[in-house]
Formats: structure tokens, sequence, C-alpha cells
């Protein structure tokens, strides 16, 4: 006999099993980019203005990411894959301008060259979140959970 789905608000598991490792990752990159940027905008911010600033545009996404991921609920659910998007538009748009206009980086962020800095991750892991948070969608309300 089929069981209804539990209340919308109810615990998920987003933040369980692989979640706890994509979560980490998100916060060691949230760790990283902020420092990163924190310096090159403290001692050389005139050198490359518009990296330095991306850079610190990574940090703040990366922390969203992080924090969303780790929390449970829709409305979290919401907000991490909205993160999870402007990371991969981000690191797709910087790290194509990267390549095609290398004069507009005089110094690399954490997404140009599709984030080859830094082992291509932050390409790969906006596309392992999104395949994580489809797969730890929530149900739509009214909706029948086999058990």
């Amino acid at each position: 006999m089929p069981a209804s789905v539990p209340d919308p608000e109810t615990k998920d598991t987003r933040n369980t099993g692989p979640g706890r490792l994509l979560i980490a990752v998100y916060a060691v990159f949230a760790i990283s980019a902020t420092a990163r940027a924190g310096y090159q905008i403290l001692t050389k911010f005139s050198e490359a203005p518009v990296a330095y600033l991306l850079s610190a545009f990574a940090a703040v996404v990366y922390l969203v990411a992080t924090v969303s991921l780790a929390k449970s609920g829709r409305t979290w659910f919401k907000v991490s894959v909205v993160a999870v998007l402007v990371e991969l538009v981000g690191v797709l748009v910087v790290g194509a301008l990267s390549v095609f206009d290398s004069v507009s980086f005089p110094h690399e962020t954490v997404w140009s060259l599709f984030g080859r800095g830094y082992a291509f991750i932050p390409l790969l892991l906006p596309i392992l979140g999104l395949i994580w948070l489809y797969r730890r969608r929530p149900a739509s309300v009214g909706t029948v959970v086999e058990p």
C-alpha cells in the first residue's frame, strides 16, 4: 500500500551520505576562495580588479552553496539549486572569457580556464552538485511514494 509523502518541511537526505562529501568540498572551496580573494583584494587589487572581484563573487557563491546544501527543507533546496546553477554559469562564462580574452584576465580566478588551477574541480563540482540535487529533490505535495 503506497504511503503519502511526509510534510515538506521534514528532514530530507541531501546532507547525508555522499552529500556530506559534497558539502565538505564546497566548504573547502568557500574557505580557499575567500582567503584567496581577500588576500588579492587587500594586496594587489589595482593589478586585476575584475579577476579579484570575480574571485570574491565565487567565494560568496561557494559559501551560499555550502550552507544551503547543509540545511534541509524546500527553501534551502531551492537556494542550493540557484547557487549551484550560478556557479556553473560562472565557471563556463569566466572559463570561456579567460580562454578567448586572456588580456581581460591578467591574473587567474578560481573559475579561470574552467578551474584549471584547481584540477578542474570548479567545473566538475556544480555538475555533480546538480546531479545530487536532482536525485534528492523534494517530492511534490500530494505525490505518492512507494514503500
